[in-house]
């Protein structure tokens, strides 16, 4: 039988208890003289994944969508969220008590000068904003004399009875095969990157367990230990990490070169620090203001800079690409029995939304090396697939019949982490479809076969894969492609292929590559592989050139393919390709899904 024990499919919305939440925080602002509250999806280290104790905006508003943002003010409410989820939102929260928003067309720090009286006190949790996002609001509201004010305690978690305790997942350490890199060898390149300041604080949680060949357990689908560390310019760094999260053989390991602390100790530390008048770097993207404001009122100067760590971690080894390829084949073979299994069971009328999710992950732990899911399976029949982040629940769960389902799912290996996308038609598809299909799949292939000098950045290709999309006056609402860690976060920084991707592409860097179309109502179409940036030999360049080597192997539904509609190169690229995943995933298949992949990968 197929089961989920990586994923949960209940309805986690809440958004019938939403008025009485709002009403009883007003009253708690009110007892504080406060007109308002910021409530944005974060946790004190700005995960994406964010452990369920920091599900404040979820708890609140009823809206589990990965990204977004609320304003309770005394007499009206707003929650942000962007193009992928502006059709959840309206089915998750109670309209009459929250208004969505477009934070693409209204940002909150605007909307919030425009609603909020002149010379209103608005309140925030200095532990869940960076300074960044601080800065913006107190620029916007400024003219208006609104004052942001810290607070002490979130008052949401006073409110919160049933609040689930802070997470005590236990740490390992990432085996040197898969990290490829010493401890020490990474932590000689951070303090190269100090350039003159006395430590730097860090505070992604991604970059610590990169940077200390760690993993830990504490969120959901990302093995990543919650902690800050402090990294001095000479000297042992500080990991500041609950000890409940470590076993002997762990600390003793961890105490070879750095130095154990508890997280309490933390403020203690900068304090002195500032005391010291010592400059600290802090991550813009992550640092909570909190950390920032403390060492600059003790006396220090602290200095918000990109994260040092993103860009060698995103910045693939050769056993981190040697893992990632083989993590791929694994998954591939995985998710091709998966695809041939769906291709029998689908026309019988019996399969669900979650069946098919249940299924796809028992395929991959049959693997027998499966750690998790590295993000919860989007398993998407007809008008659901038109949600580019649905989340099937069992209140939501469709019947698989006719028409389009889209899969979007991927995997946690030690060596590796998987995201791929296929869409499938059940029964016949319309000329619409194959024409929608057949465009998706022609910007995919061109960022497959992309050329490109040294320098580019992903903004510059991200109209490629709009193209065809674009010429039959059809676009999307999210980014080509982002970064993928390695057994880390499936969504990783800075490189990505989108129109705010400015940091320029590098051989080592794994993106996905995953253009789509919705056609809200009716159903989505999503094609997604991912992509390893490699040097590119090409005759008579006068620059340093890069391309992309695709490693995700599965096959695209030819079913749903119009060849009148592609050029000669497109098509030789796909029967390339198809005939690489045939020659690669063949050995690990059982006859009969063998004989199902050579069709489905069938020269066309």
């Amino acid at each position: 039988m197929f089961e989920a024990k990586f994923q949960s499919f209940a309805d986690a919305s809440s958004s019938h208890d939403s008025a009485a939440r709002v009403a009883a925080l007003r009253d708690a602002l009110a007892r504080q003289s406060l007109d308002g509250f910021l409530v944005p999806r974060a946790d004190a280290h700005q995960n994406e994944y964010v452990p369920k104790n920091a599900e404040r905006l979820a708890w609140l508003t009823g809206f589990t969508g990965s990204a977004g943002f609320a304003i309770v003010l005394t007499d009206e409410a707003a929650i942000f969220v962007d193009g992928r989820y502006v059709i959840q939102v309206r089915q998750e929260i109670d309209g009459t008590i929250l208004k969505p928003v477009d934070i693409s067309k209204t940002a909150p720090s605007a909307w919030l000068a425009d609603h909020a009286r002149e010379g209103a006190r608005i309140g925030y949790d200095p532990w869940v904003h960076t300074s960044g996002q601080i800065e913006r609001f107190a620029k916007a509201v400024a003219e208006k004399k609104i004052a942001l004010v810290p607070l002490d305690a979130n008052p949401i978690d006073a409110l919160w009875p049933d609040r689930p305790p802070e997470p005590m997942g236990h740490v390992a350490i990432h085996p040197a095969r898969y990290a490829g890199e010493t401890a020490a060898a990474k932590i000689k390149k951070l303090r190269e990157a100090l350039k003159g300041a006395d430590a730097a604080l860090m505070s992604d949680p991604h970059a610590i367990c990169w940077a200390f060949n760690i993993r830990g357990a504490d969120v959901a689908h990302t093995p990543i230990a919650l902690a800050f560390a402090l990294l001095p310019k000479a000297g042992a760094p500080t990991l500041y990490i609950d000890d409940a999260k470590l076993d002997p053989r762990i600390r003793a390991s961890l105490e070879k070169f750095l130095t154990l602390r508890a997280p309490s100790a933390l403020i203690g530390d900068l304090e002195t620090a500032g005391a010291r008048g010592e400059a600290v770097t802090f991550d813009a993207a992550t640092a909570p203001v909190k950390l920032v404001e403390t060492l600059r009122a003790a006396g220090g100067k602290p200095r918000v800079i990109e994260d040092p760590a993103a860009l060698p971690k995103a910045i693939k080894n050769k056993a981190e690409l040697a893992g990632a390829r083989a993590a791929h084949i694994r998954d591939g073979a995985a998710l091709t029995r998966f695809l041939a299994w769906f291709s029998q069971a689908a026309p019988k009328g019996a399969l669900t939304e979650i069946s098919a999710a249940e299924a796809l992950e028992t395929f991959r732990r049959e693997n027998g090396d499966l750690r998790d899911i590295s993000f919860p399976t989007i398993s998407a029949f007809g008008e659901h697939a038109a949600i580019p982040h649905y989340r099937v629940t069992d209140k939501s769960n469709l019947k698989i019949g006719k028409g389009v389902y889209l899969v979007d799912s991927g995997a946690q290996y030690l060596d590796g982490t998987t995201d791929v996308t296929r869409t499938v038609v059940v029964g016949r598809a319309s000329r619409q479809l194959k024409d929608h299909f057949t465009r998706v799949l022609k910007g995919h292939i061109a960022i497959a076969r992309a050329v490109f000098p040294k320098g580019v950045s992903g903004a510059q290709l991200d109209a490629f894969a709009r193209r065809y999309l674009w010429e039959a006056g059809l676009d999307f609402d999210h980014g080509v492609g982002h970064g993928v860690g390695s057994y880390l976060s499936v969504h990783e920084g800075p490189q990505r292929i989108s129109k705010l991707g400015a940091t320029p592409l590098q051989p080592g860097m794994i993106l996905s590559n995953e253009p789509g179309y919705y056609r809200a109502g009716e159903y989505g179409i999503r094609l997604e592989n991912l992509i390893i940036v490699e040097k590119r030999a090409v005759a008579g360049a006068e620059r340093e050139m890069y391309g992309f080597e695709t490693i995700t192997l599965a096959p695209f539904d030819l079913n749903c393919v119009e060849p009148k509609l592609m050029a000669p190169e497109e098509i030789a690229w796909l029967n390339a390709y198809h005939a690489y995943v045939r020659k690669t995933l063949s050995p690990l298949l059982d006859a009969k899904t063998r004989q199902w992949l050579r069709d489905a990968t069938r020269a066309i």
